[in-house]
């Protein structure tokens, strides 16, 4: 009878040991939090969607208002004859003739400018869009073509015209008013200027290449895609004149940037928007926000900027030194709950921990199946709390969230605590992690040192609430 009943002691034995050892238990809620990782990371692409969608929204609205401005100028364009001789050998020399373009910035631009935003809705999304008035006043100085070894009898003067370069078109919102010298100048869209380009050159008399035009025309299309172009109509330089005013009002979204065109460039900018930022290469030499309104003002010098004061030949950039404003949404739910979910293997993990350490200090039996079920809450607390941020925002969709996970998880854990103050102890630890991780969050700039801390006094609790256990009794 005795060996009959050994084999069924055995598999008591094991099953008891099974049931019982620390050691079981440790690894089979490590393999929960293993598993628990890939619906973690499910919620955290489910944030970075919700993100791209929004961005793409805000994007659909500020498309059809107007994009972002950049705005550069003016610039004095003065068209001139170039000579050249090409050598044919036997045939003899052919004399070559195209015409090339001296620019020049101005000697000072000031810009004084008024932003008037507007928020735009689109469901659960918002854009930042806004209409401004620019005074735009610049100096020229004479232009120095002995310096270029430019043939002053050779020098257009009638087709001398003025460029301000306009991102988005579309944003203009009434007729420019382009003044040079006290003169009102009639302006057109900077397309229409190929026309009466290719009419010049169509018009010429002498021998030209056709690939000297389109190189000259490519030259020019980077300032001319966009903008506005003046036709100064002057017949010599005695009509020179050096002072130049523009009124234009512009639509835009988002940003406001310029390009600083003049030797001395400063721009003043204002407008009811408690949320700026200031963008680009150089930072406002003053600035002044409130919960309302901002202004800031710049000044750059040509000491500052990595553009030239003229050109004629080079393919010159004029990007690379934009400065502006750009109007803030605090649209910052989104990065604030990606972070968040971050820390969800942390906090699945403390969880556990907390409950393990119950289980075995006050001997209380919970099965793998409740673990899971606190987990999938603690996970669902991600979605819960970035649909409720879309709402209502971060802080208080925290809030939500945090609170209705904790209550939820206090409530089913009176099914394997039994005991009132154990739920009280283990909903007051939840409610510190919380706590805990709202901080980090919130404080980026001490997140590093608060996690830190936060983290060795969490360990150093653990170390003496574990002091007393007996790792290796199996019973």
């Amino acid at each position: 009878m005795e060996t009959q009943n050994t084999p069924v002691n055995l598999f008591e034995r094991f099953n008891n040991w099974l049931h019982e050892s620390i050691s079981v238990k440790l690894f089979s809620i490590g393999v929960l939090v293993l598993i628990l990782l890939l619906p973690s990371a499910w919620i955290q692409g489910l944030m970075d969607e919700r993100q791209t969608r929004a961005e793409e929204v805000i994007n659909e609205i500020t498309e059809k208002w107007s994009g972002s401005q950049t705005l550069s100028g003016p610039i004095l364009v003065i068209p001139y004859l170039v000579k050249k001789k090409v050598d044919h050998g036997n045939d003899g020399i052919e004399i070559q003739e195209h015409t090339e373009n001296y620019f020049t910035m101005p000697e000072t631009l000031h810009i004084n400018g008024e932003v008037t935003p507007t928020v735009l809705h689109r469901g659960i999304f918002d854009a930042a869009v806004y209409t401004s008035s620019l005074d735009v006043q610049a100096t020229f100085t004479e232009p120095d073509f002995k310096s270029r070894a430019i043939d002053e009898t050779r020098v257009h003067w009638n087709d001398a015209y003025m460029i301000f370069a306009i991102t988005d078109l579309r944003g203009i919102s009434d007729n420019p008013v382009f003044t040079v010298g006290g003169i009102n100048k009639s302006t057109e869209p900077s397309g229409s200027i190929g026309v009466s380009i290719q009419k010049f050159w169509d018009g010429q008399t002498n021998v030209f290449h056709k690939n000297d035009r389109d190189a000259s025309a490519n030259m020019l299309s980077d300032y001319l895609s966009n903008g506005i172009v003046a036709k100064l109509g002057w017949h010599s330089s005695e009509d020179f004149k050096s002072e130049t005013l523009i009124k234009l009002k512009v639509k835009g979204s988002t940003r406001l940037l310029f390009i600083p065109t003049g030797k001395t460039t400063t721009v003043q900018v204002s407008g009811p928007w408690g949320n700026p930022s200031f963008e680009g290469g150089f930072l406002p030499i003053t600035r002044e926000v409130t919960p309302e309104n901002f202004t800031a003002s710049w000044k750059i010098l040509h000491y500052n900027r990595p553009l030239p004061q003229s050109w004629t030949e080079e393919n010159v950039k004029l990007s690379g030194a934009e400065f502006g404003v750009k109007l803030l949404i605090p649209v910052d739910q989104y990065q604030k709950s990606i972070r968040t979910a971050k820390y969800g293997h942390l906090l699945i993990i403390l969880t556990f921990v907390a409950l393990f350490l119950v289980e075995v200090i006050k001997k209380i039996r919970i099965h793998p199946f409740q673990y899971i079920l606190l987990a999938a809450a603690l996970i669902m607390y991600y979605t819960l709390l970035l649909s409720f941020a879309e709402q209502v925002g971060y802080t208080l969709a925290y809030v939500i969230a945090s609170l209705s996970t904790v209550v939820l998880v206090g409530l089913y854990s009176f099914s394997f605590l039994k005991s009132k103050k154990l739920v009280l102890l283990f909903t007051g630890l939840l409610l510190v992690f919380y706590t805990f991780i709202f901080v980090i969050v919130m404080q980026q700039d001490f997140s590093l040192l608060i996690g830190s801390v936060g983290l060795f006094l969490i360990i150093a609790v653990l170390m003496y609430v574990s002091r007393n256990i007996n790792w290796y009794k199996e019973n």
